[in-house]
């Protein structure tokens, strides 16, 4: 459609003045290398656009996968921690009643993590020193893997949701040139159907200019 429009507005007005063919013609042949660049421009341009949208789609989809299993890591996590403690406070309770056999089954069924803790909140002497932290859960050996992963993937889901951000703020400057690329065809086109030659030049001059910006702004965008 774009090319059918620059061919009729191309068409030279049946009275245009006999003079100066030799000049017409090679604003004629400048304007089909014209439109030929930008022709070829637009389509590079639109191509990347779309491939950029595509990875900010893919990008933004990953994101969103990681965030589901950081939420499950952190609901494990929550749940081993809440496992934990729980066992800890019946061992304390068999621990007080002096039921050596059933405090040593609780302390069994500590998680590795946990039970590094456990001995590290032991050699605190608890029972004696008030001081002492709450728990196991407080002493600074104590680290819930799920949680570590879940934080891991959220950092993950973090930076591949800005990396999509970006996949679309690319996609949008190549859709900025695609737009100057159009304006560039409307005043080529619209050249020819000028009687005067200066305004002719001036022009065709503009779009030229505008073409050079356009091109090098596409040169300098990332490509997939």
């Amino acid at each position: 459609m774009n090319v059918e429009a620059a061919h009729k507005l191309s068409e030279q007005p049946k009275d245009s003045p006999a003079g100066g063919k030799g000049w017409d013609e090679i604003a004629e042949i400048l304007a089909v290398i014209a439109l030929a660049v930008v022709a070829i421009a637009t389509a590079w341009s639109g191509y990347h656009a779309a491939r950029w949208d595509g990875r900010q789609a893919f990008l933004y989809g990953t994101s969103s996968r990681l965030r589901i299993e950081a939420d499950e890591a952190f609901t494990l996590g929550g749940q081993q921690k809440l496992l934990d403690v729980s066992t800890f406070n019946t061992w304390i309770q068999a621990k007080q009643a002096g039921n050596e056999q059933l405090a040593d089954l609780y302390l069994r069924r500590f998680s590795p993590e946990y039970k590094v803790a456990f001995d590290a909140w032991l050699k605190t002497d608890p029972f004696h020193d008030h001081s002492a932290p709450a728990g196991p859960a407080f002493m600074p050996e104590y680290v819930n893997s799920k949680n570590v992963e879940g934080q891991t993937l959220n950092d993950e889901a973090t930076a591949t949701f800005d990396e999509g951000t970006e996949s679309r703020e690319t996609a949008d400057r190549y859709v900025r040139q695609t737009v100057l690329l159009a304006t560039v065809l409307f005043l080529v086109a619209i050249a020819q159907r000028f009687k005067f030659r200066g305004v002719r030049t001036a022009t065709g001059v503009i779009a030229v200019l505008l073409l050079l910006y356009a091109v090098s702004g596409i040169v300098t965008l990332p490509r997939i």
